[in-house]
């Protein structure tokens, strides 16, 4: 929606767009997961899934808004040190609210197996097999230092997939420029309580709950 006010001045009208216009949003939410709790166990258990949703996912959501909130007070008052010293938790929790966003997305209770139609050629194109694919996004995942991500992504310019690692919760997009099709999280918190400290295992069970129409959907849409 946008809001515009007059300024006269010396019998001239001047249409403007006042700041709380511009910076008016509506709250970042929660989404719904698209299945159960339990829906993805043995290879994720009910436990993990409801603390990832309902606790760490609403914390970003809750965090990132603050945030917004104190960027926005920031804007009206002209404070560029606050909105810079801003930048840090927006990236954060903005990039967990959307990661966690598409996560939850690309698995499904009835996943699995191999994706079909344009994403398998794309991916034997730019990977040579889906083994080979597999097991690079695996090593990329098992790879990441501490907490992170790892990725498929699609990289408009040059047309093809490319998988990609991403820190803590710095968003594939937003720090990469590659489209986000397939996010596997590696953050302690999505794995411990059933994998402990063998993130190898999960890795190798997360590929059983991988809802590869969601994935084949996101990179249809990203090459219209």
């Amino acid at each position: 929606s946008f809001c515009f006010i007059f300024l006269f001045s010396r019998g001239s009208a001047k249409l403007v767009a006042p700041l709380g216009c511009l910076v008016s949003r509506q709250k970042h939410t929660l989404p719904d997961l698209p299945y159960d709790y339990a829906a993805l166990e043995p290879h994720i258990n009910a436990e993990i899934m409801q603390l990832h949703h309902s606790k760490h996912h609403a914390t970003y959501v809750n965090n990132l808004n603050v945030a917004e909130e104190k960027y926005k007070e920031a804007l009206a008052k002209g404070d560029v040190t606050a909105q810079v010293s801003l930048q840090p938790a927006l990236k954060f929790n903005g990039g967990g609210h959307i990661n966690h966003t598409i996560f939850w997305t690309n698995l499904s209770p009835n996943g699995g197996g191999e994706p079909k139609g344009e994403l398998m050629e794309a991916i034997k194109r730019d990977f040579g097999s889906f083994a080979n694919f597999k097991e690079k996004l695996t090593a990329v995942s098992v790879g990441v230092q501490g907490s992170g991500w790892g990725w498929l992504g699609y990289n408009k310019e040059q047309g093809r997939l490319q998988i990609a690692a991403c820190a803590n919760q710095d968003p594939l997009q937003g720090t990469t420029g590659l489209i986000p099709l397939l996010g596997i999280d590696v953050w302690e918190h999505a794995y411990y309580l059933q994998y402990k400290n063998v993130r190898p295992d999960y890795l190798k069970a997360i590929w059983n709950v991988i809802n590869w129409e969601n994935v084949s959907s996101r990179y249809a849409t990203c090459k219209k």
